[in-house]
């Protein structure tokens, strides 16, 4: 895994660290970035491990493993995790958040694509929600940071629909992205609980106002709807707000599930 230090805590995986201006990148090899954030004249920061997708390619290959089984019903687990170490306890531990779901077997691409987006969006919002929690945030900003459930969101269509996505988002040049950052401050001081992007305005421009507002997403990033019937029998919600305590290694989750982390 890629270790990054936080204080007296480290990690790997999404969250659980502020976003530093060390980190920006410019917009060269946009699409080949795995880490770093980038700023983008259409949804604003973005950043490049929550968009990576892998989240969303080990959803969909328990889909593929489960409508493939001959089973009637089979279960999925999407879940965002944080793996910490504490210098006083000398110990790695992991936590996070997770959603199961039971599916019924015989549902459609689309249908698969509507209910991944419907659970990554809805364990994204918790995860967020529990980073902000204090045993976690007195330090930090990272609980709902700007551009975390955006970047969640632009990490799924570039897992659904893979190519190069420079030209729709329209990253800019790295001088221009921490121009923003000088002038504006951390993008985690600017809250977001939904997914919407937030617009930073270029600071060098006189005829524009400088302040942020949030955009309408764009039309690629809208084309899949989230799962929302919950009547038909197709979905049965099994958790729908698990959190995790595995050790480095794996371990249980609250409901006695067993899984473990993987590197980034």
């Amino acid at each position: 895994g890629i270790w990054m230090r936080c204080d007296w805590w480290r990690k790997t995986g999404k969250g659980f660290y502020m976003s530093k201006r060390e980190e920006i990148k410019g917009n060269q090899k946009f699409d080949e970035l795995k880490f770093g954030i980038v700023y983008t004249e259409v949804l604003g920061w973005l950043d490049m491990g929550h968009a990576g997708g892998d989240d969303i390619s080990l959803l969909k290959q328990q889909f593929d493993a489960g409508e493939s089984s001959g089973n009637k019903y089979y279960s999925v687990i999407y879940k965002q995790n944080m793996r910490i170490r504490s210098k006083t306890l000398r110990q790695e531990m992991g936590t996070g958040k997770f959603t199961r779901w039971e599916i019924q077997r015989g549902r459609t691409q689309d249908e698969i694509n509507s209910i991944m987006l419907a659970m990554m969006m809805n364990t994204a919002l918790k995860f967020e929600a529990y980073q902000s929690l204090k045993a976690f945030s007195w330090h930090t900003d990272s609980g709902f940071s700007g551009e975390d459930l955006v970047s969640d969101l632009f990490g799924f269509y570039r897992f659904m629909i893979p190519g190069k996505y420079s030209s729709l988002v329209r990253p800019v040049s790295y001088n221009d992205a921490v121009s923003r950052w000088d002038f504006y401050g951390p993008v985690g001081s600017f809250k977001n609980d939904g997914f919407r992007p937030i617009l930073f305005p270029d600071p060098k421009d006189p005829c524009v106002k400088h302040k942020p507002y949030k955009v309408n997403l764009p039309h690629f990033m809208t084309w899949i709807q989230p799962w929302s019937d919950f009547t038909s029998g197709k979905i049965k919600i099994i958790t729908n707000d698990g959190t995790s305590f595995p050790r480095r290694g794996g371990g249980q989750t609250r409901d006695g599930t067993s899984f473990s982390f993987l590197p980034i």
